[in-house]
């Protein structure tokens, strides 16, 4: 199995959120002493002694030397890693038509962090990250996903053009984020279909074949004196314009292609 990360959780909400989905076993769970009373400490020692789970109250200097965030929040937890699926179940429709993000070279953990706490706000049911030249699941990541972990599922691929295609046989219509795109993300004809946004990374945005494989290419579109929002923040606002399509009522049928 492909390594993807995931088994250093750190900080109250995303420790929180791995304990009460329950998803995957979680082997220890260390907090620091001296900290204020706090409802969010409360709530993961009352689960982590419902699930089991050996809870540890640590000097604050331990635990520092444990966590490998800047603010853990006096909470470390170790679980077993999240576990990859294969694309094509990612592909699969499960009670309505799938709607993932394809993550396309995006390096830093602040950025995928926040990308993935958007994805699981909108409704994405996956994601599918590059097993190469992209961030995975460190623990800065998980931190700033804020739980979102705990919610999607996730493939890793070879490459992103070929899993692209392997998408589109699957019947996904696919949606490339540039800045530089002629058609306004809100122009998108898109309905409640099998969908899958691309984005790119920080510094180039989408390279160049997985923008040629991609069905179509939009753009979000900007006022004021900002070149361009970042793909953490781009990435959020295309993946609740989408969701809004998908949940809105259905009219008379319009061709996507």
């Amino acid at each position: 199995m492909d390594p993807l990360g995931g088994d250093q959780v750190e900080g109250r909400r995303a420790v929180l959120e791995l304990l009460s989905a329950g998803r995957r076993r979680v082997r220890r769970i260390h907090v620091a002493d001296g900290q204020d009373p706090s409802p969010q400490l409360d709530e993961i020692e009352r689960l982590a002694l419902g699930r089991r789970v050996p809870l540890e109250t640590v000097p604050r200097a331990r635990l520092d030397t444990e966590a490998r965030t800047f603010a853990p929040q006096g909470v470390v937890a170790i679980a077993e890693p999240v576990r990859p699926v294969d694309l094509e179940r990612l592909a699969r429709p499960r009670g309505r038509p799938p709607f993932l993000l394809v993550v396309a070279g995006v390096t830093d953990p602040q950025n995928l962090g926040a990308l993935l706490r958007s994805a699981a706000g909108a409704g994405v049911t996956g994601v599918v990250l590059a097993r190469h030249r992209s961030a995975h699941l460190s623990p800065s990541v998980v931190k700033v996903a804020a739980g979102a972990v705990e919610h999607l599922a996730f493939a890793l691929v070879g490459g992103i053009p070929t899993a692209l295609h392997a998408l589109q046989r699957a019947g996904l219509f696919t949606v490339g984020l540039a800045a530089e795109a002629g058609r306004s993300l809100y122009d998108l004809a898109l309905d409640d279909e099998p969908v899958a946004l691309v984005v790119g990374g920080e510094e180039r945005g989408l390279p160049p074949l997985v923008r040629r494989r991609c069905d179509e290419v939009v753009a979000i579109p900007q006022r004021g004196g900002v070149a361009s929002l970042n793909v953490a923040a781009a990435g959020t606002v295309a993946c609740f314009e989408i969701a809004r399509r998908r949940a809105a009522p259905r009219g008379p049928a319009t061709p996507s292609r």
